[in-house]
């Protein structure tokens, strides 16, 4: 076992696979992210003792998977399953290990390829609450952000015309990614004019379906002081969950958000009005809005006329997935280490036209399930 260390953890690398259509499988777009973060950060995958991921389309024992795949023998394993929230926690988890001393060179990575290699899966038991919702054919996860969707527009008298601006703010974001895959821009009129899928929510209200993987690589300060990249700092994270199935969800407009946001703030010893930049979960436009509202950056119901109004968007007081986010840039299927790969590049400086000016600290959140659970990351720059 290594000593424990002393001081910080920071991010070393980053990268995305391939996204879009890419042909690939899931294990060789993982691999591909790896390698990529790696060379980035200086270093190789003989250097990696530590492994962590949640997904493998299904497989079995994932992170012994790749690992295997990838040629390496990690001694520290990390395979939590948080849906789109996974890899914060992971990240969290992965920092944590490097200071107690049970891993030097810890990888998070993720991929999955939906619209190149998706083979069938058998369906999965109906147990619990979903035997009562799921049987009825409504499809996973979008009735049930639908449901959330609509009691938000119930109870704060809210339009639908909301919704949509968070699908239009992201477009303007993606508009300045070249990595992006849908970049044309696009009005409220186009989203509330697109197909409806699970009323209120249309289908540009949806994510992207893509191929795609991403992967960071974790140090302890020292070693990253040495190393190529301007290491990015793991400030505060909270996990949080309040349900499994939506008909058990407390509260349809208050999500985990309040709890997880509430201790990565408390931890880095920040408030959420310090932060420089937010890359929030978009699985669908209403997840954006009540996780704004849940994480304190507003209050209830004010959420969508501060969307509408333009703070998130380019030139925004409140700028929010600078990538194009998971309605514009990809979503392979659990879009959460896309959040913290963007939030890195925006506290090194390295986002071009889409770059926050003088960015030194980040909001990184993911959400899983049906608004289930989340987990929140505080990442902060070394200016």
């Amino acid at each position: 076992m290594n000593a424990p260390m002393s001081g910080r953890v920071a991010i070393a690398g980053v990268a995305e696979s391939d996204l879009g259509i890419t042909g690939r499988t899931p294990m060789a777009l993982q691999a591909q992210a790896v390698t990529r973060a790696l060379a980035e950060a200086g270093l190789s995958l003989s250097d990696v003792d530590g492994y962590c991921t949640s997904d493998l389309a299904g497989e079995y024992a994932p992170s012994v998977r790749m690992a295997e795949y990838l040629g390496i023998r990690p001694t520290y394993h990390d395979t939590s399953a948080l849906g789109g929230a996974s890899f914060l926690s992971q990240t969290a988890h992965a920092a944590q290990a490097i200071r107690d001393g049970r891993a030097e060179v810890v990888v998070v990575g993720y991929a999955r390829a939906p619209r190149s290699w998706n083979p069938p899966v058998p369906a999965a038991p109906l147990y619990g609450p979903g035997q009562y919702e799921r049987m009825w054919g409504a499809p996973f996860p979008v009735t049930a952000y639908a449901l959330a969707a609509r009691r938000y527009l119930h109870d704060h008298g809210a339009a639908p015309e909301q919704l949509a601006a968070v699908a239009v703010a992201a477009r303007r974001w993606a508009g300045l990614n070249p990595a992006a895959y849908r970049r044309d821009p696009i009005t409220v009129d186009d989203v509330l004019g697109s197909r409806m899928i699970a009323d209120p929510l249309h289908a540009l209200d949806c994510c992207l379906v893509t191929d795609g993987g991403g992967a960071i690589v974790l140090v302890g300060e020292d070693r990253a002081r040495d190393l190529p990249q301007r290491p990015v700092f793991i400030l505060g994270h909270g996990d949080a969950s309040t349900h499994m199935n939506v008909s058990s969800m407390p509260d349809l407009t208050r999500t985990a958000a309040a709890a997880s946001g509430e201790r990565a703030l408390r931890e880095a010893g920040v408030a959420v009005g310090d932060i420089d930049v937010f890359q929030i979960y978009d699985s669908f436009t209403v997840t954006v809005l009540l996780t704004m509202e849940s994480l304190g950056l507003c209050g209830p119901g004010e959420a969508g006329p501060l969307v509408a109004a333009g703070h998130t968007a380019p030139g925004g007081d409140l700028p929010m997935n600078t990538n194009g986010g998971g309605l514009s840039y990809c979503h392979p299927g659990e879009y959460g280490i896309f959040t913290i790969i963007e939030a890195v590049r925006q506290l090194r400086g390295a986002c071009g036209d889409r770059q926050v000016p003088g960015a030194e600290l980040a909001l990184a959140h993911g959400t899983g399930g049906e608004l289930s659970a989340t987990s929140t990351l505080i990442l902060g720059s070394n200016r």
